[in-house]
């Protein structure tokens, strides 16, 4: 039995010999790897990630349409989050708000459209002055036409165990009630991205 002992110990005793043979002289100057390693968990770790399963519980509903945004987009996709934050509501509201304003004016903060305008309806969810959601200034705050959609949302029990398209239209009672539903992916996939950053 010693002998076997013996044996194993010199093997192991020589692998990490001929190891250190093969890799080069260690010298005072080179780092060990192991010292970067918590380097990059520490990063990850800044930043947890969101809880995919929560911000579609129901499945997506039909099919999904998408946009590139520029930079102005995803600047209104952050002060979505910020307001959704800041209103104590979760990262599902943030998708049902994403995904509103991305069907409502593709994320871009709209002012009068002359022709074009739905009635007076402006800013990121096409409020109107005319319906009660705030002067023209206030709705294209994107704050504050956020809070005004969240205060909405708010009002509507059970929002969170209903479709996307259901809570939103809810809230926006728009002639396109069915409309919301396909931006319900890219809308959580931007919070995803943007939740913690």
């Amino acid at each position: 039995m010693n002998t076997i002992i013996r044996k194993s110990v010199l093997g192991i005793a020589g692998l990490a010999f001929a190891g250190g043979v093969f890799a080069g002289p260690a010298t005072a100057h080179a780092a060990p790897s192991v010292e970067s390693t918590p380097v990059a968990v520490a990063v990850q770790a800044d930043k947890p990630s969101v809880d995919k399963a929560k911000l579609i519980p129901h499945g997506v509903q039909g099919t999904q349409s998408h946009v590139d945004l520029s930079d102005e987009q995803v600047a209104n996709v952050k002060a979505i989050i910020a307001a959704t934050k800041k209103a104590g509501m979760d990262e599902r509201a943030a998708v049902v708000s994403i995904a509103t304003a991305l069907q409502e004016s593709k994320l871009e903060n709209l002012g009068h459209l002359g022709d074009r305008n739905d009635h007076d309806s402006q800013g990121l969810f096409q409020q109107r002055p005319s319906s009660g959601w705030g002067t023209v200034e206030q709705i294209t705050d994107p704050e504050y036409s956020t809070m005004a959609f969240l205060k909405g949302l708010k009002q509507v029990d059970g929002w969170q165990d209903m479709p996307l398209t259901k809570a939103a239209q809810t809230v926006q009672v728009s002639a396109y009630p069915d409309h919301y539903a396909q931006w319900e992916q890219q809308a959580a996939d931007l919070v995803a991205e943007h939740w913690n950053s």
